[in-house]
């Protein structure tokens, strides 16, 4: 039966005939066009003559049950948008539904705001899963089998300086934020050196206690430590003729940073409790997000160690800086996820790439990966929906304030790096984020206020008179680190004004509860 109206088609498939008219009745009333089938059989057959937008079905029917039609669903039209229903809210029922694909479930009787809303919801769904029109790949991965993805500006110059220094046995540097991949780096600069086919070994130095990276690293002599019960071959040793990369060499405590400008100099190495030293090749890539300049100035990194390192410098951009990438990056994660025949995701709807875009991503690549798996794993089909992202991604919230720059976030001068040279030009902001466009207007100066305006904080100043101030201080050079400044005072009055709640704070400050928690760790605020 048909109840006619506007398109588009939503359809109703229940064997209890009242129901169906009940709802149709209601849909219809509201400009859809409804079709009911009063059998699992039957509304396989109007599926594929009509493509509904939206179905509605029900779990318990005579004939096929609901799930059994909502699997021969899936093999007709895997965007199919389901929402089951259900006499029956159980904890089984709701886990059956959402893992056989369905977009929601609905259980009865049915209030009418509810049905409405689903329908809306599932239109929508539907119009963002319609909108990825083509199932041709972004990208061949056999071009990015080292796992690094990026064809911005900011990556294609990382690209030329790793053709550069792969061929050398130049010691090289990698520096920038966490979570950007800068073992993946090390890992393009062995693949790609004379030595790809010998061993290749990281180390993370933060992770290995101090008391024991001297064994990892030179290896240890039967006896020469409690609980050194046999000769033990370090891993310089291990990868002899081919590439070690040092991670987090920042952490690295100074007796073991001796021993580390002992190999770069010398080329050789002692176990722990030997007397004779053993000859090595091995070529050195080290990694920090770490500001070192800093460290030398306070003596807790060695200054000639640092120079030894410091050869070749390669910083890796944040995520931030090259959103342009974004869409490259989803591609080649969805493409890991589907070899690894973990999800069934396989593509990121456009409004969902919105929101992806709107982010900050502190933790960079490493962050968006978490974010699409869990996203793959929640979608209901193989589009990643709006409704699939983590609760604050969905919405859209104002753009971050500027952030100081961490470490390793600063920008270096990338190439050669020869002692006494400052590796910063200067220390500056970050760019900020301008979601879905590379273009920026500037406006026009701010002309006096003709009539009375708003006055900030009783300092007898408008809003703009006070921007205008500010930026002026900042633009002539004597604003140093008042952004930064103005950032941890309202962070601090936020929690003041709350108590040390961390909610009711970030909702003051227009911002999520765990970008709120990132700032106050890494500005050590005391709560």
């Amino acid at each position: 039966m048909t109840i006619e109206g506007k398109s588009p088609n939503i359809l109703v498939i229940d064997d209890d005939n009242e129901v169906s008219y009940s709802l149709a009745r209601v849909l219809s009333s509201h400009g859809y066009n409804v079709l009911t089938a009063g059998s699992g059989e039957e509304g396989l057959q109007i599926l594929q003559a009509s493509d509904p937008a939206v179905i509605f079905l029900d779990i318990r029917m005579g004939g096929m049950s609901g799930l059994q039609v909502l699997q021969r669903l899936r093999t007709i039209d895997t965007q199919a948008v389901v929402i089951l229903m259900t006499a029956y809210g159980t904890t089984q029922t709701a886990i059956e539904a959402m893992k056989f694909g369905a977009f929601d479930y609905i259980v009865k009787p049915f209030d009418v705001q509810k049905v409405l809303t689903l329908a809306e919801s599932g239109l929508k769904a539907r119009r963002g899963l319609k909108a990825v029109q083509s199932d041709e790949r972004i990208l061949n991965s056999d071009d990015y089998q080292e796992g690094i993805v990026g064809q911005s500006e900011p990556m294609q110059q990382v690209f030329k300086l790793i053709g550069q220094v792969a061929p050398s046995d130049v010691t090289v540097l990698v520096t920038g934020e966490s979570g950007t991949g800068k073992e993946l780096v090390a890992r393009c600069i062995h693949q790609h050196s004379s030595r790809s086919r010998k061993p290749f070994v990281a180390v993370n130095c933060a992770a290995i206690p101090e008391n024991l990276i001297e064994s990892e690293l030179f290896g240890h002599e039967r006896g020469s430590f409690t609980g050194a019960t046999g000769q033990r071959v370090g891993r310089f040793e291990q990868c002899d003729g081919g590439t070690i990369f040092l991670d987090e060499i920042g952490d690295m405590a100074l007796p073991t940073q001796t021993k580390i400008l002992r190999v770069l100099q010398e080329g050789e190495i002692q176990r722990v409790g030997g007397t004779g030293t053993i000859q090595v090749d091995v070529r050195v890539v080290a990694a920090t997000n770490r500001h070192l300049e800093e460290m030398v100035a306070s003596r807790s990194f060695r200054e000639d160690l640092y120079y030894r390192l410091n050869v070749v410098r390669l910083r890796l951009p944040p995520l931030r800086e090259r959103m342009e990438d974004l869409p490259l990056l989803v591609d080649f994660l969805l493409q890991k996820l589907e070899k690894s025949r973990k999800t069934q995701a396989r593509k990121l709807g456009p409004d969902a790439l919105v929101l992806l875009r709107q982010h900050r991503w502190p933790g960079n690549v490493r962050e968006l990966e978490n974010v699409i798996y869990r996203s793959a794993v929640m979608a209901q089909g193989d589009i990643i929906l709006p409704r699939d992202l983590p609760g604050e991604l969905q919405t859209p919230g104002p753009v971050s304030a500027p952030v100081v720059p961490g470490p390793g976030s600063a920008p270096e001068l990338v190439g050669l790096a020869h002692p006494g040279t400052e590796p910063w030009a200067a220390e500056t902001f970050p760019a900020p984020v301008f979601p879905m466009s590379t273009e920026v207007s500037v406006p026009p100066p701010v002309a006096p206020p003709t009539a009375p305006t708003e006055r900030i904080g009783g300092l007898g100043m408008s809003g703009p008179a006070l921007f205008d101030s500010l930026y002026r201080v900042v633009r002539q050079g004597g604003g140093e680190g008042i952004l930064g400044a103005i950032e941890q005072e309202m962070i601090v009055r936020a929690l003041k004004e709350t108590e040390g709640n961390q909610v009711k704070s970030s909702a003051i400050l227009g911002i999520t509860r765990t970008t709120l928690r990132k700032r106050i760790q890494e500005l050590s605020l005391k709560i």
